[in-house]
Protein backbone atom coordinates (compact mmCIF):
# COMPACT_ATOMS: atom_id res chain seq x y z
CA UNK A 1 0.00 0.00 0.00
CA UNK A 2 1.89 3.37 -0.76
CA UNK A 3 0.97 6.10 0.73
CA UNK A 4 2.98 8.47 -1.75
CA UNK A 5 3.38 8.57 -6.09
CA UNK A 6 7.33 7.77 -6.93
CA UNK A 7 8.94 7.80 -9.88
CA UNK A 8 9.22 3.51 -9.04
CA UNK A 9 5.65 3.68 -9.12
CA UNK A 10 4.85 5.69 -11.86
CA UNK A 11 6.88 3.39 -14.10
CA UNK A 12 4.81 0.63 -12.41
CA UNK A 13 2.19 2.36 -13.33
CA UNK A 14 2.81 2.81 -17.10
CA UNK A 15 3.87 -0.98 -17.75
CA UNK A 16 0.53 -2.26 -16.03
CA UNK A 17 -1.70 0.56 -17.73
CA UNK A 18 -0.25 -1.07 -21.01
CA UNK A 19 -0.81 -4.19 -20.12
CA UNK A 20 -4.57 -3.56 -19.23
CA UNK A 21 -4.80 -2.25 -22.78
CA UNK A 22 -3.08 -4.82 -24.57
CA UNK A 23 -5.65 -7.47 -22.81
CA UNK A 24 -8.35 -5.47 -23.71
CA UNK A 25 -7.23 -3.99 -26.68
CA UNK A 26 -10.04 -6.54 -28.98
CA UNK A 27 -12.94 -5.33 -26.83
CA UNK A 28 -12.21 -2.02 -26.95
CA UNK A 29 -11.86 -1.46 -30.92
CA UNK A 30 -14.92 -3.70 -31.10
CA UNK A 31 -16.82 -0.95 -29.05
CA UNK A 32 -16.14 1.53 -31.62
CA UNK A 33 -17.57 -0.73 -34.46
CA UNK A 34 -21.11 -0.26 -36.00
CA UNK A 35 -21.87 -3.60 -36.40
CA UNK A 36 -18.99 -5.20 -38.68
CA UNK A 37 -15.51 -5.70 -36.04
CA UNK A 38 -13.05 -3.10 -38.07
CA UNK A 39 -12.07 -0.56 -35.43
CA UNK A 40 -9.35 0.70 -33.92
CA UNK A 41 -8.92 3.01 -30.96
CA UNK A 42 -7.73 0.22 -28.44
CA UNK A 43 -5.24 -0.63 -31.29
CA UNK A 44 -4.71 3.46 -30.76
CA UNK A 45 -4.56 3.47 -27.13
CA UNK A 46 -2.08 0.86 -26.94
CA UNK A 47 0.52 2.42 -29.58
CA UNK A 48 0.30 5.59 -27.60
CA UNK A 49 1.20 4.07 -24.32
CA UNK A 50 3.53 2.06 -25.67
CA UNK A 51 4.95 5.00 -26.56
CA UNK A 52 4.88 6.55 -23.05
CA UNK A 53 6.66 3.31 -21.71
CA UNK A 54 9.60 3.40 -24.36
CA UNK A 55 10.11 7.42 -23.07
CA UNK A 56 10.11 6.20 -19.79
CA UNK A 57 12.51 2.56 -20.44
CA UNK A 58 14.85 5.04 -22.73
CA UNK A 59 15.35 7.55 -19.65
CA UNK A 60 15.81 4.99 -16.89
CA UNK A 61 19.38 5.56 -15.77
CA UNK A 62 19.06 9.71 -15.65
CA UNK A 63 17.74 11.84 -12.79
CA UNK A 64 15.72 14.66 -12.61
CA UNK A 65 16.41 18.03 -14.45
CA UNK A 66 16.67 19.96 -11.16
CA UNK A 67 12.88 21.56 -12.23
CA UNK A 68 11.59 18.13 -11.20
CA UNK A 69 11.14 15.83 -8.75
CA UNK A 70 12.16 12.38 -9.26
CA UNK A 71 8.08 11.23 -9.81
CA UNK A 72 7.64 14.58 -12.18
CA UNK A 73 10.21 14.12 -13.99
CA UNK A 74 9.24 10.23 -14.80
CA UNK A 75 5.46 11.67 -15.01
CA UNK A 76 6.75 14.23 -17.91
CA UNK A 77 8.84 11.42 -19.64
CA UNK A 78 5.77 9.44 -19.67
CA UNK A 79 3.42 12.20 -21.18
CA UNK A 80 6.39 13.23 -23.43
CA UNK A 81 6.00 9.38 -24.81
CA UNK A 82 2.41 9.40 -25.42
CA UNK A 83 2.29 12.87 -27.03
CA UNK A 84 5.64 11.69 -29.82
CA UNK A 85 3.95 8.58 -30.38
CA UNK A 86 -0.13 9.65 -30.07
CA UNK A 87 -2.35 7.75 -32.46
CA UNK A 88 -6.14 8.44 -33.23
CA UNK A 89 -8.26 11.19 -31.36
CA UNK A 90 -8.53 8.84 -28.17
CA UNK A 91 -4.84 8.50 -28.23
CA UNK A 92 -4.29 12.49 -28.27
CA UNK A 93 -6.25 13.39 -25.87
CA UNK A 94 -4.69 10.42 -23.50
CA UNK A 95 -1.31 12.49 -24.56
CA UNK A 96 -2.55 15.89 -23.21
CA UNK A 97 -4.70 14.24 -20.41
CA UNK A 98 -0.97 12.70 -18.95
CA UNK A 99 0.84 16.07 -19.46
CA UNK A 100 -1.78 17.99 -17.57
CA UNK A 101 -1.28 15.31 -15.14
CA UNK A 102 2.69 15.81 -14.78
CA UNK A 103 2.79 19.28 -15.18
CA UNK A 104 0.23 19.52 -12.03
CA UNK A 105 2.87 17.32 -10.00
CA UNK A 106 6.21 17.99 -11.95
CA UNK A 107 7.56 20.01 -8.69
CA UNK A 108 5.19 18.32 -5.70
CA UNK A 109 7.16 16.82 -3.07
CA UNK A 110 5.03 14.09 -2.18
CA UNK A 111 1.97 13.01 -4.40
CA UNK A 112 -0.87 12.09 -1.76
CA UNK A 113 -4.75 12.42 -2.03
CA UNK A 114 -5.21 16.16 -2.50
CA UNK A 115 -2.60 16.56 -4.98
CA UNK A 116 -3.79 13.22 -6.87
CA UNK A 117 -7.23 15.07 -6.89
CA UNK A 118 -5.57 18.26 -8.31
CA UNK A 119 -3.73 16.46 -11.24
CA UNK A 120 -6.95 14.69 -12.65
CA UNK A 121 -8.54 18.03 -12.16
CA UNK A 122 -5.68 19.77 -13.88
CA UNK A 123 -5.68 16.36 -16.52
CA UNK A 124 -9.23 17.05 -17.32
CA UNK A 125 -8.70 21.02 -18.01
CA UNK A 126 -5.90 20.05 -20.50
CA UNK A 127 -7.80 17.53 -22.18
CA UNK A 128 -10.77 19.96 -22.54
CA UNK A 129 -8.67 22.56 -23.86
CA UNK A 130 -7.21 20.66 -26.61
CA UNK A 131 -10.26 19.67 -28.15
CA UNK A 132 -11.48 22.61 -30.70
CA UNK A 133 -15.59 21.08 -29.73
CA UNK A 134 -15.86 19.15 -26.61
CA UNK A 135 -18.39 15.89 -26.98
CA UNK A 136 -20.08 14.87 -23.93
CA UNK A 137 -20.37 10.66 -23.72
CA UNK A 138 -16.65 10.30 -24.57
CA UNK A 139 -13.25 9.64 -22.53
CA UNK A 140 -13.57 14.10 -21.72
CA UNK A 141 -16.57 12.74 -19.32
CA UNK A 142 -14.70 9.80 -18.05
CA UNK A 143 -11.87 11.96 -16.90
CA UNK A 144 -14.00 14.93 -15.93
CA UNK A 145 -15.89 12.23 -13.14
CA UNK A 146 -12.44 10.83 -12.28
CA UNK A 147 -11.56 14.53 -11.41
CA UNK A 148 -14.85 15.58 -9.33
CA UNK A 149 -15.18 12.47 -7.50
CA UNK A 150 -11.28 13.04 -6.18
CA UNK A 151 -12.01 16.10 -5.19
CA UNK A 152 -14.91 14.98 -3.14
CA UNK A 153 -13.27 12.77 -1.84
CA UNK A 154 -11.46 15.44 0.30
CA UNK A 155 -8.88 12.80 1.58
CA UNK A 156 -5.11 13.02 2.22
CA UNK A 157 -4.94 9.12 1.74
CA UNK A 158 -3.92 8.03 -1.93
CA UNK A 159 -5.46 5.18 -2.01
CA UNK A 160 -8.73 6.61 -0.88
CA UNK A 161 -8.61 9.49 -4.06
CA UNK A 162 -7.21 6.85 -6.49
CA UNK A 163 -10.22 4.66 -5.85
CA UNK A 164 -12.85 7.35 -6.03
CA UNK A 165 -11.48 8.68 -9.24
CA UNK A 166 -11.77 4.90 -10.86
CA UNK A 167 -15.05 4.24 -9.35
CA UNK A 168 -16.49 7.45 -10.63
CA UNK A 169 -14.95 7.07 -14.11
CA UNK A 170 -16.44 3.35 -14.70
CA UNK A 171 -19.96 5.03 -13.58
CA UNK A 172 -19.19 7.87 -15.95
CA UNK A 173 -18.51 5.26 -18.53
CA UNK A 174 -21.53 3.43 -18.19
CA UNK A 175 -23.39 6.81 -19.14
CA UNK A 176 -22.15 7.47 -21.98
CA UNK A 177 -24.92 5.92 -24.50
CA UNK A 178 -27.52 8.15 -22.56
CA UNK A 179 -24.79 11.33 -23.56
CA UNK A 180 -23.97 10.35 -27.29
CA UNK A 181 -27.20 9.28 -29.23
CA UNK A 182 -24.82 6.93 -31.86
CA UNK A 183 -23.73 4.76 -28.39
CA UNK A 184 -27.21 4.30 -27.54
CA UNK A 185 -28.10 3.25 -30.97
CA UNK A 186 -25.24 0.90 -31.16
CA UNK A 187 -25.23 -0.85 -27.64
CA UNK A 188 -21.73 0.47 -26.48
CA UNK A 189 -19.92 2.57 -24.39
CA UNK A 190 -17.46 4.89 -25.36
CA UNK A 191 -14.21 3.28 -26.64
CA UNK A 192 -12.03 6.00 -25.82
CA UNK A 193 -13.47 5.83 -21.88
CA UNK A 194 -13.42 2.41 -21.42
CA UNK A 195 -9.53 2.26 -22.18
CA UNK A 196 -9.31 5.49 -19.64
CA UNK A 197 -10.64 3.00 -16.93
CA UNK A 198 -8.38 0.72 -17.64
CA UNK A 199 -5.57 3.09 -16.79
CA UNK A 200 -7.32 4.59 -14.07
CA UNK A 201 -7.56 1.27 -12.53
CA UNK A 202 -4.36 0.40 -12.99
CA UNK A 203 -2.97 3.00 -11.08
CA UNK A 204 -5.25 1.90 -8.01
CA UNK A 205 -3.83 -1.46 -8.64
CA UNK A 206 0.12 0.31 -8.28
CA UNK A 207 -1.27 2.06 -5.35
CA UNK A 208 -3.46 -0.23 -3.24
CA UNK A 209 -2.35 -4.48 -4.69
CA UNK A 210 -5.73 -4.68 -5.42
CA UNK A 211 -6.53 -5.25 -9.36
CA UNK A 212 -10.71 -3.71 -9.31
CA UNK A 213 -12.35 -6.11 -11.75
CA UNK A 214 -14.52 -3.70 -14.04
CA UNK A 215 -16.12 -5.90 -17.29
CA UNK A 216 -17.29 -3.30 -19.76
CA UNK A 217 -21.25 -2.17 -19.37
CA UNK A 218 -23.88 -3.88 -21.19
CA UNK A 219 -25.74 -1.96 -23.39
CA UNK A 220 -28.83 -2.57 -24.87
CA UNK A 221 -29.28 -1.09 -28.24
CA UNK A 222 -31.92 2.07 -28.49
CA UNK A 223 -34.36 2.14 -31.66
CA UNK A 224 -34.48 5.16 -33.71
CA UNK A 225 -37.40 6.82 -33.28
CA UNK A 226 -40.19 6.60 -35.84
CA UNK A 227 -39.27 7.77 -39.22
CA UNK A 228 -35.46 8.14 -38.08
CA UNK A 229 -34.34 4.77 -39.49
CA UNK A 230 -32.40 5.66 -42.28
CA UNK A 231 -30.02 7.82 -39.96
CA UNK A 232 -28.57 4.57 -38.98
CA UNK A 233 -25.20 4.65 -40.40
CA UNK A 234 -24.58 1.58 -42.56
CA UNK A 235 -23.33 -1.85 -41.22
CA UNK A 236 -19.86 -2.22 -41.92
CA UNK A 237 -18.82 0.74 -41.57
CA UNK A 238 -16.24 1.62 -38.97
CA UNK A 239 -17.27 4.61 -36.24
CA UNK A 240 -15.15 7.16 -35.58
CA UNK A 241 -13.90 8.12 -32.04
CA UNK A 242 -15.46 11.28 -32.53
CA UNK A 243 -16.44 13.72 -35.47
CA UNK A 244 -18.87 13.49 -38.18
CA UNK A 245 -18.85 11.07 -41.08
CA UNK A 246 -18.53 14.09 -43.31
CA UNK A 247 -15.30 14.11 -43.30
CA UNK A 248 -13.75 11.18 -44.89
CA UNK A 249 -10.13 10.55 -43.04
CA UNK A 250 -7.76 11.60 -40.15
CA UNK A 251 -4.59 13.61 -40.30
CA UNK A 252 -1.58 14.01 -37.91
CA UNK A 253 1.32 15.32 -37.62
CA UNK A 254 3.93 16.81 -34.82
CA UNK A 255 4.80 20.26 -35.52
CA UNK A 256 7.60 22.49 -33.95
CA UNK A 257 6.10 26.19 -33.72
CA UNK A 258 5.39 28.94 -31.42
CA UNK A 259 2.16 29.71 -29.91
CA UNK A 260 1.05 32.52 -31.85
CA UNK A 261 1.14 30.73 -35.11
CA UNK A 262 -0.31 27.26 -33.35
CA UNK A 263 -3.28 29.41 -32.33
CA UNK A 264 -4.28 30.90 -35.85
CA UNK A 265 -3.59 27.14 -38.04
CA UNK A 266 -5.73 25.82 -34.97
CA UNK A 267 -8.14 28.31 -36.22
CA UNK A 268 -7.46 27.31 -39.92
CA UNK A 269 -8.12 23.58 -38.93
CA UNK A 270 -11.18 24.19 -37.22
CA UNK A 271 -12.61 25.86 -40.45
CA UNK A 272 -11.68 22.81 -42.69
CA UNK A 273 -12.81 19.57 -40.40
CA UNK A 274 -13.53 18.44 -37.37
CA UNK A 275 -12.52 15.82 -34.02
CA UNK A 276 -9.65 18.77 -34.04
CA UNK A 277 -6.91 18.38 -31.02
CA UNK A 278 -3.82 20.11 -30.86
CA UNK A 279 -1.42 19.50 -27.82
CA UNK A 280 1.84 20.84 -27.24
CA UNK A 281 4.99 20.60 -25.45
CA UNK A 282 7.91 22.35 -24.75
CA UNK A 283 7.66 23.65 -28.80
CA UNK A 284 6.32 20.47 -29.83
CA UNK A 285 2.51 20.28 -30.80
CA UNK A 286 0.74 16.97 -31.91
CA UNK A 287 -1.84 17.80 -34.54
CA UNK A 288 -5.14 15.62 -35.05
CA UNK A 289 -7.94 16.55 -37.13
CA UNK A 290 -10.73 14.70 -39.40
CA UNK A 291 -10.94 16.60 -42.86
CA UNK A 292 -11.67 16.01 -46.39
CA UNK A 293 -8.82 18.26 -47.79
CA UNK A 294 -5.69 16.46 -47.00
CA UNK A 295 -3.72 18.76 -48.73
CA UNK A 296 -4.95 21.86 -47.04
CA UNK A 297 -4.70 20.74 -43.83
CA UNK A 298 -0.75 19.75 -44.02
CA UNK A 299 -0.37 23.44 -45.60
CA UNK A 300 -1.87 25.03 -42.05
CA UNK A 301 0.93 23.27 -40.21
CA UNK A 302 3.73 24.23 -42.93
CA UNK A 303 2.09 28.27 -42.72
CA UNK A 304 2.11 27.53 -38.86
CA UNK A 305 5.78 26.04 -38.27
CA UNK A 306 7.82 22.65 -39.11
CA UNK A 307 5.46 19.70 -39.82
CA UNK A 308 7.01 16.18 -39.24
CA UNK A 309 5.77 12.45 -39.10
CA UNK A 310 3.25 13.32 -41.42
CA UNK A 311 -0.01 10.55 -41.15
CA UNK A 312 -2.92 10.05 -42.88
CA UNK A 313 -5.84 7.23 -41.38
CA UNK A 314 -2.73 5.36 -39.29
CA UNK A 315 0.39 5.35 -40.39
CA UNK A 316 3.37 7.45 -40.16
CA UNK A 317 4.25 9.29 -43.94
CA UNK A 318 7.99 8.91 -44.75
CA UNK A 319 8.00 9.32 -48.90
CA UNK A 320 10.62 8.14 -51.08
CA UNK A 321 12.35 9.71 -53.85
CA UNK A 322 10.03 10.20 -56.97
CA UNK A 323 11.60 8.37 -60.38
CA UNK A 324 11.02 10.09 -63.26
CA UNK A 325 8.11 9.17 -65.19
CA UNK A 326 8.30 7.85 -68.83
CA UNK A 327 6.80 10.31 -70.82
CA UNK A 328 3.94 8.04 -72.91
CA UNK A 329 3.93 5.61 -70.34
CA UNK A 330 0.49 4.60 -68.47
CA UNK A 331 -0.71 2.56 -65.78
CA UNK A 332 -3.19 1.55 -63.51
CA UNK A 333 -3.11 1.21 -59.39
CA UNK A 334 -5.59 -0.62 -57.04
CA UNK A 335 -6.09 -0.78 -53.30
CA UNK A 336 -7.83 -4.11 -52.38
CA UNK A 337 -6.83 -6.78 -49.60
CA UNK A 338 -6.50 -10.05 -50.27
CA UNK A 339 -3.79 -12.35 -51.79
CA UNK A 340 -6.38 -13.85 -54.18
CA UNK A 341 -7.83 -10.53 -55.33
CA UNK A 342 -3.94 -8.79 -55.22
CA UNK A 343 -2.93 -11.94 -57.88
CA UNK A 344 -5.97 -11.25 -60.29
CA UNK A 345 -5.43 -7.40 -60.42
CA UNK A 346 -1.87 -8.00 -61.07
CA UNK A 347 -2.12 -10.16 -63.99
CA UNK A 348 -4.81 -7.47 -65.56
CA UNK A 349 -2.02 -5.52 -65.30
CA UNK A 350 -2.27 -2.85 -61.80
CA UNK A 351 -0.25 -2.32 -59.38
CA UNK A 352 -1.92 -3.21 -56.02
CA UNK A 353 -1.56 -1.45 -52.83
CA UNK A 354 -2.90 -3.12 -49.64
CA UNK A 355 -6.17 -1.75 -48.20
CA UNK A 356 -6.26 1.31 -45.98
CA UNK A 357 -3.09 2.89 -47.46
CA UNK A 358 -1.90 6.57 -46.26
CA UNK A 359 -1.44 9.06 -48.69
CA UNK A 360 1.98 8.67 -48.78
CA UNK A 361 2.43 4.91 -49.46
CA UNK A 362 -0.45 5.43 -52.61
CA UNK A 363 1.24 8.17 -54.30
CA UNK A 364 4.63 6.48 -53.66
CA UNK A 365 3.49 3.19 -55.65
CA UNK A 366 1.91 6.14 -58.00
CA UNK A 367 5.27 7.36 -58.38
CA UNK A 368 7.05 4.04 -58.69
CA UNK A 369 5.54 2.84 -61.77
CA UNK A 370 6.77 5.71 -63.71
CA UNK A 371 4.24 6.50 -65.46
CA UNK A 372 3.51 9.71 -66.89
CA UNK A 373 -0.50 9.30 -66.78
CA UNK A 374 -2.08 6.89 -63.73
CA UNK A 375 -5.69 5.44 -63.48
CA UNK A 376 -6.17 4.63 -59.99
CA UNK A 377 -9.16 2.58 -58.60
CA UNK A 378 -9.66 2.91 -54.37
CA UNK A 379 -12.40 0.88 -53.95
CA UNK A 380 -13.22 2.09 -50.94
CA UNK A 381 -14.49 5.79 -49.99
CA UNK A 382 -11.69 5.86 -47.32
CA UNK A 383 -9.69 4.87 -49.78
CA UNK A 384 -10.82 7.21 -52.86
CA UNK A 385 -10.67 10.48 -50.58
CA UNK A 386 -7.11 9.60 -50.03
CA UNK A 387 -6.53 8.81 -54.05
CA UNK A 388 -7.94 12.76 -54.60
CA UNK A 389 -5.03 13.99 -52.67
CA UNK A 390 -2.78 11.71 -54.61
CA UNK A 391 -3.75 12.83 -57.58
CA UNK A 392 -3.04 16.69 -56.17
CA UNK A 393 0.38 15.72 -55.30
CA UNK A 394 1.60 13.92 -58.41
CA UNK A 395 0.09 16.31 -60.78
CA UNK A 396 3.03 18.82 -59.06
CA UNK A 397 6.06 16.11 -60.21
CA UNK A 398 4.48 16.03 -64.12
CA UNK A 399 2.28 13.11 -63.21
CA UNK A 400 -1.26 13.13 -64.77
CA UNK A 401 -3.24 11.21 -62.18
CA UNK A 402 -7.34 10.15 -62.82
CA UNK A 403 -9.71 8.79 -59.94
CA UNK A 404 -11.84 6.02 -61.00
CA UNK A 405 -14.06 6.32 -58.27
CA UNK A 406 -14.55 2.15 -57.84
CA UNK A 407 -16.28 1.11 -54.12
CA UNK A 408 -15.38 -2.87 -54.71
CA UNK A 409 -12.46 -5.24 -56.24
CA UNK A 410 -15.61 -6.79 -58.25
CA UNK A 411 -15.53 -2.85 -59.90
CA UNK A 412 -12.17 -3.16 -60.72
CA UNK A 413 -11.96 -5.67 -62.29
CA UNK A 414 -14.35 -4.74 -64.53
CA UNK A 415 -13.16 -1.67 -65.05
CA UNK A 416 -9.93 -3.08 -65.85
CA UNK A 417 -11.24 -5.71 -68.31
CA UNK A 418 -12.24 -2.25 -70.90
CA UNK A 419 -8.69 0.01 -70.64
CA UNK A 420 -7.47 -0.10 -73.66
CA UNK A 421 -3.57 1.54 -74.43
CA UNK A 422 -4.74 2.57 -77.84
CA UNK A 423 -7.40 5.00 -77.07
CA UNK A 424 -6.75 8.41 -75.51
CA UNK A 425 -6.00 8.61 -71.71
CA UNK A 426 -9.19 10.39 -71.15
CA UNK A 427 -10.87 8.50 -72.83
CA UNK A 428 -10.01 5.12 -71.16
CA UNK A 429 -11.03 6.69 -68.01
CA UNK A 430 -14.28 7.45 -68.93
CA UNK A 431 -14.76 3.42 -70.40
CA UNK A 432 -13.25 2.53 -67.26
CA UNK A 433 -15.77 4.69 -65.24
CA UNK A 434 -18.57 3.79 -67.34
CA UNK A 435 -17.66 0.20 -66.49
CA UNK A 436 -16.99 0.54 -62.79
CA UNK A 437 -20.54 2.11 -62.87
CA UNK A 438 -21.96 -0.36 -64.74
CA UNK A 439 -20.84 -3.39 -61.76
CA UNK A 440 -23.15 -3.10 -59.14
CA UNK A 441 -21.63 -4.70 -56.07
CA UNK A 442 -22.40 -6.56 -52.80
CA UNK A 443 -20.50 -8.03 -49.80
CA UNK A 444 -21.15 -10.46 -47.27
CA UNK A 445 -19.97 -10.47 -43.40
CA UNK A 446 -21.21 -11.04 -40.54
CA UNK A 447 -22.41 -8.75 -37.59
CA UNK A 448 -19.90 -8.25 -34.94
CA UNK A 449 -22.48 -6.72 -31.75
CA UNK A 450 -26.17 -6.60 -32.06
CA UNK A 451 -27.13 -3.62 -33.84
CA UNK A 452 -30.04 -1.83 -35.92
CA UNK A 453 -29.08 -1.92 -38.96
CA UNK A 454 -32.05 0.00 -41.91
CA UNK A 455 -32.97 -3.57 -42.51
CA UNK A 456 -34.06 -4.46 -39.44
CA UNK A 457 -32.20 -5.64 -35.87
CA UNK A 458 -29.06 -7.77 -36.17
CA UNK A 459 -27.46 -9.63 -33.91
CA UNK A 460 -23.65 -10.79 -33.13
CA UNK A 461 -23.09 -13.33 -35.65
CA UNK A 462 -25.69 -12.97 -38.31
CA UNK A 463 -25.27 -12.83 -41.37
CA UNK A 464 -25.45 -9.73 -42.88
CA UNK A 465 -25.69 -9.02 -47.11
CA UNK A 466 -24.96 -5.26 -47.95
CA UNK A 467 -25.66 -4.13 -51.35
CA UNK A 468 -24.13 -0.70 -52.55
CA UNK A 469 -23.10 -0.16 -48.96
CA UNK A 470 -26.44 -0.66 -47.09
CA UNK A 471 -27.95 -3.77 -45.40
CA UNK A 472 -30.27 -5.88 -47.74
CA UNK A 473 -30.62 -9.02 -46.37
CA UNK A 474 -29.85 -10.20 -42.44
CA UNK A 475 -29.28 -14.25 -42.49
CA UNK A 476 -28.38 -16.93 -39.93
CA UNK A 477 -26.75 -19.08 -42.29
CA UNK A 478 -24.00 -18.22 -45.12
CA UNK A 479 -24.87 -19.98 -47.84
CA UNK A 480 -28.60 -19.24 -47.58
CA UNK A 481 -27.97 -15.40 -47.32
CA UNK A 482 -25.46 -15.47 -50.20
CA UNK A 483 -27.72 -17.43 -52.93
CA UNK A 484 -31.18 -14.62 -51.73
CA UNK A 485 -28.53 -12.04 -52.44
CA UNK A 486 -27.41 -13.09 -55.38
CA UNK A 487 -31.39 -13.74 -56.74
CA UNK A 488 -31.95 -10.33 -55.22
CA UNK A 489 -29.36 -8.48 -57.50
CA UNK A 490 -30.18 -10.69 -60.53
CA UNK A 491 -33.69 -10.08 -60.39
CA UNK A 492 -32.63 -6.37 -61.36
CA UNK A 493 -31.44 -7.96 -64.56
CA UNK A 494 -27.23 -8.90 -65.38
CA UNK A 495 -25.51 -11.35 -67.58
CA UNK A 496 -22.04 -11.85 -65.40
CA UNK A 497 -21.79 -12.74 -62.25
CA UNK A 498 -18.02 -12.33 -60.58
CA UNK A 499 -17.89 -13.84 -57.05
CA UNK A 500 -14.59 -13.34 -54.81
CA UNK A 501 -14.59 -15.53 -52.04
CA UNK A 502 -12.83 -14.57 -48.72
CA UNK A 503 -9.77 -16.52 -46.58
CA UNK A 504 -12.80 -17.49 -44.15
CA UNK A 505 -15.63 -18.72 -46.64
CA UNK A 506 -16.62 -22.74 -46.02
CA UNK A 507 -15.44 -24.82 -48.67
CA UNK A 508 -18.61 -25.49 -50.25
CA UNK A 509 -19.43 -21.96 -50.44
CA UNK A 510 -18.43 -21.70 -54.24
CA UNK A 511 -20.15 -24.51 -55.25
CA UNK A 512 -23.08 -23.73 -53.73
CA UNK A 513 -23.70 -20.68 -55.27
CA UNK A 514 -22.93 -21.53 -58.49
CA UNK A 515 -24.63 -24.45 -58.70
CA UNK A 516 -27.77 -22.15 -57.80
CA UNK A 517 -27.03 -20.09 -60.27
CA UNK A 518 -26.73 -22.13 -63.41
CA UNK A 519 -29.81 -23.90 -61.85
CA UNK A 520 -32.10 -20.60 -61.53
CA UNK A 521 -30.01 -18.39 -64.33
CA UNK A 522 -29.28 -20.65 -67.13
CA UNK A 523 -28.29 -17.65 -69.00
CA UNK A 524 -26.20 -15.81 -67.12
CA UNK A 525 -22.23 -16.15 -66.67
CA UNK A 526 -20.20 -16.98 -63.80
CA UNK A 527 -16.59 -16.35 -62.99
CA UNK A 528 -15.72 -17.23 -59.03
CA UNK A 529 -12.45 -16.52 -57.90
CA UNK A 530 -10.48 -17.05 -54.59
CA UNK A 531 -10.28 -13.21 -53.22
CA UNK A 532 -8.85 -14.16 -49.89
CA UNK A 533 -9.85 -11.31 -48.83
CA UNK A 534 -10.82 -10.91 -44.76
CA UNK A 535 -13.95 -10.36 -42.88
CA UNK A 536 -16.20 -10.61 -46.33
CA UNK A 537 -16.83 -14.21 -47.06
CA UNK A 538 -17.97 -13.48 -50.19
CA UNK A 539 -17.88 -10.33 -52.63
CA UNK A 540 -20.21 -9.90 -55.37
CA UNK A 541 -20.13 -8.54 -58.95
CA UNK A 542 -23.38 -7.66 -61.20
CA UNK A 543 -22.83 -6.32 -64.99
Amino acid sequence: MLDTLDAAAVRRWCASGLAALKRHQGEIDDLNVFPVPDGDTGTNLVLTLTSAQQALTMDLDTVADGTSTAHGHALRLMARGALLGARGNSGVILSQILRGFADALATTPAVRGPELAAALRAATAAAYSAVARPVEGTLLSVVSAAAGAAERADSEQLRVVARAAAGAAAQALARTPEQLPALARAGVVDAGGRGLCLLLDALVEVITGESPQRPVPVVEAVPPAAGAARSVPPAATAARETGSPEYAYEVQFLLDAEPETVRRMRDTLDALGDSLVVVGDEGTWQVHVHVNDVGAAIEAGVVAGRPYQISVTRFADQRAPAPVPAPDGRAAVVVAAGAGIAELLTAEGAVVVPGNPSTGELLEAVLSTGAARVVVLPNDPDAQAVANQVAEEAQRVGVKVSVVPTRSPVQALAALAVRDPRRHFEDDVIAMAEAAGACRYAEVCHAGRDALTVAGPCHAGDVLALVEGEVHLIGADLIDTCVALVDGMLGGGGELVTLLVGADAPDELTDAVCTHIARRWPFVEVQAYPGGQPRYPLLVGVE
